[in-house]
């Protein structure tokens, strides 16, 4: 088999299938329509990893599809996962109500469990995902007990909590590359939000469920789920209180993460447009229900646009002027998120050394963040293949820490 011809055949095939024009894909990965034709008739090769990898993205397939005999990178186990997995399989609870005990009337301990999902949250948000995910099976298994063995007086205020450690458990696996298990705790935070009757609540968990489908591959289908839940939401009586207004935005910017990954530039900047005035609205930046909402995580969004478009300058320009310390001082995900997308910017450029150095900074801080970020993964591996040891002598340590070497 040549191997060039067959890659050129598969990138044919999947743009046909995505109802791509060859000029249309050739502008998103930053080259000419001569140049695609080229490559998919076989008579030249890929010649960047970074180009095959962004050829997948868009085309909306793994690097293994369009690569003969290739299998999927390896990436970095997340350990906490195995116990997590456990925790959400066990259904201890539901041998009650199939045998149908009656509640013991005993009060459940929510307010413990409430101190540890807000303790969770926030290790979260400070992106120490390895602590977040030793605490999240304990804190499962108790919801669990707590919401079979409660008073029916109890139940609402159980089920809240409960769709709440689901959030929880929904971020942070979403976060370091466990989508499939976290749509289960999303699909989880849904019924237990509808169980509790809070219409906020149920909002939230639509919200957390829209960015694991973007990271399923499922933008489609999670931009449709985003604005019909933001219409139901504009048309409620809540909308006009501030924490009705954050997820609301909140709605709008993850519909915007799920246009760009469909590289839909006019539904992308639309979506933008909506949650900036909805942040205009909120007056300031705010963290309820941990979604970091306000007028500076609207910006961070709108680098990370311009990055998923490949418009390196626009991402530089917004990015480098973004001012990260209005956000509170436990949000070094979003901190570090911005740093990332500016890594990312740089190295469209070619400016490798603002690259790696971009990335340093990052992993100051929060190291976990640049271990389990997928696209920084893809980064590291392309600035390895192309390095040039004089001008980044920091780089193949970062990438033995981050696990790509």
């Amino acid at each position: 088999m040549d191997a060039r011809k067959e890659i050129g055949r598969r990138i044919a095939r999947q743009r046909r299938r995505r109802g791509l024009s060859q000029a249309v894909l050739a502008q998103l990965v930053g080259r000419s329509e001569s140049w695609l034709s080229q490559v998919e008739r076989g008579h030249r090769s890929v010649d960047r990893h970074s180009v095959l990898v962004r050829l997948a993205e868009i085309l909306g397939v793994e690097v293994s599809r369009l690569i003969p005999g290739e299998t999927a990178a390896e990436v970095v186990r997340y350990e906490p996962v195995a116990a997590i997995r456990e925790a959400m399989t066990h259904y201890g609870a539901l041998p009650r109500v199939v045998h149908g005990r009656v509640s013991t009337g005993r009060r459940p301990p929510l307010r413990w469990l409430s101190h540890e999902m807000r303790r969770a949250n926030g290790l979260y948000q400070a992106a120490r995902y390895d602590e977040a995910g030793r605490l999240l099976p304990g804190l499962i298994d108790a919801v669990e007990e707590a919401r079979s063995s409660c008073a029916p007086a109890d139940r609402r205020a159980a089920d809240t909590v409960r769709a709440l450690v689901y959030h929880s458990a929904t971020m942070t696996l979403s976060r370091v590359g466990e989508a499939e298990l976290a749509w289960t705790a999303a699909d989880r935070a849904v019924a237990a939000a509808e169980a509790a009757e809070r219409p906020l609540l149920a909002a939230v968990s639509a919200y957390r469920l829209g960015y694991v489908l973007i990271r399923l591959r499922r933008a489609e289908q999670a931009e449709d789920l985003l604005l019909r839940t933001a219409d139901a939401l504009a048309a409620s009586s809540r909308r006009a209180r501030p924490p009705a207004l954050s997820v609301h935005g909140g709605l709008y910017l993850a519909a915007a993460a799920a246009a760009a990954a469909r590289f839909d530039g006019a539904g992308t900047a639309r979506h933008l447009e909506a949650a900036q005035e909805l942040a205009g609205r909120l007056g300031g930046d705010r963290n309820d229900f941990w979604s970091a909402f306000g007028p500076t995580n609207v910006a961070i969004h709108e680098v990370s646009a311009a990055v998923a478009f490949g418009d390196a300058d626009s991402a530089l320009r917004r990015g480098e002027s973004l001012d990260v310390d209005r956000l509170g001082p436990g949000l070094l995900g979003r901190r570090a998120q911005v740093l990332l997308d500016l890594a990312r910017a740089y190295g469209l450029r070619r400016k490798d050394a603002a690259a790696v150095n971009t990335l340093l900074r990052a992993e100051q801080v929060s190291p976990e963040l640049v271990r389990y970020d997928s696209r920084t993964n893809e980064l590291l591996t392309e600035l390895v293949r192309r390095e040039h040891r004089v001008s980044t002598p920091e780089l193949r340590g970062l990438a033995h820490r981050a696990g790509v070497l």
